[in-house]
């Protein structure tokens, strides 16, 4: 499991909140083939970001589908509130 939430939103109901991070979660986990996708996309794209090291071609493709998807999800989540500079979605997987 994960949990997203939006961060740095000024002045932002409760519940407008709680929808675009459900309109952020929906778009990934569509783009990513749900939630076990997902994971997998996060963790290469972290360790990308991470990294050093060289990553593998697979680690290297799923870093990039994840960043794809996060930028829709965002374009998403965003749709009803209007982007701020600084606003975002933070996702956190469950250990």
């Amino acid at each position: 499991m994960y949990t997203v939430t939006l961060q740095d939103y000024p002045q932002l109901p409760e519940e407008l909140r709680h929808q675009a991070e459900r309109r952020y979660a929906r778009t990934l986990e569509k783009a990513l083939g749900g939630t076990e996708g997902l994971a997998a996309a996060y963790k290469a794209w972290n360790w990308a970001e991470e990294s050093l090291d060289e990553i593998s071609e697979e680690d290297k493709s799923l870093a990039l589908r994840w960043q794809r998807a996060a930028v829709n999800a965002a374009q998403e989540g965003f749709a009803a509130l209007g982007e701020t500079d600084t606003a975002y979605f933070e996702v956190r997987l469950e250990r």
